[in-house]
C-alpha cells in the first residue's frame, strides 16, 4: 500500500550514519534519506491534493526554523537511533501535523509518547545491538552532528521508492 510521511531531512548526518543505515535500515535502500520522522504513516500519495498541501502548510505556518544536534545514541527494542537535542521542536511539529490531520496519528497511534529520533537500524534487535555499537563509535569519531531545521518534507512511496513530494519552509 502506498503511503506518505512528513520528515525533517538531516543531510549533515549522512557522513556519520549513511553506511550504517544502508546496512541496517531497509528504508535507506528505497530512497529514504537520513531524517527525523514527524508524521507517519500519512495518506496515500494519490490522495494528496492542493487542499491537503494547504492544510499541512497551515499546520506548519508560524513555526520558526531551529537548530539542533545529534550526539546521543539511544534504543528502542529493535531500533538504534540518534536522539535530537532539543527534542521539543520536533514534538511540537508532530503535534501540530497530527492535530491538523487527526485521522493520521503518529506511527498509527502505536505509541503513547512522541520520541523524536533519527533511525539508524530498524526492525531486528540483534542488528540494532550491532548497529548501536557501531553508531557509538561513529559518533565518537565524527563528533556531534549539528543541523538546522528550515523545512519539513513530505515524502511518498507510490512508485515503490520514496521520493520528495513537497517541501514546506519554516519561518527564517
Amino acid at each position: 500500500m502506498a503511503v506518505s510521511a512528513f520528515i525533517v531531512h538531516v543531510p549533515e548526518a549522512e557522513p556519520c550514519v549513511g553506511k550504517l543505515r544502508e546496512r541496517y535500515d531497509a528504508s535507506a535502500r528505497v530512497g529514504v534519506p537520513a531524517h527525523i520522522t514527524l508524521l507517519f504513516p500519512f495518506m496515500d500519495p494519490g490522495r494528496i491534493t492542493d487542499a491537503v498541501l494547504r492544510q499541512a502548510q497551515q499546520a506548519l505556518a508560524g513555526v520558526p526554523a531551529f537548530g539542533f544536534s545529534l550526539a546521543t545514541v539511544a534504543r528502542f527494542a529493535a531500533t538504534a537511533y540518534l536522539a535530537p537535542e532539543p527534542a521539543g521542536p520536533f514534538i511540537a511539529l508532530t503535534q501540530s501535523l497530527a492535530h491538523q490531520f487527526p485521522a493520521y496519528p503518529p506511527f498509527g497511534g502505536a505509541h503513547a509518547d512522541i520520541v523524536p529520533h533519527l533511525s539508524v537500524a530498524n526492525g531486528d534487535a540483534h542488528e540494532a545491538d550491532a548497529a548501536e555499537r557501531a553508531l557509538v563509535a561513529a559518533v565518537q569519531a565524527h563528533g556531534p552532528i549539528r543541523s538546522r531545521c528550515t523545512h519539513v518534507t513530505l515524502l511518498g512511496n507510490a512508485a515503490g521508492r520514496w521520493q520528495n513530494l513537497h517541501d514546506f519552509a519554516l519561518q527564517a
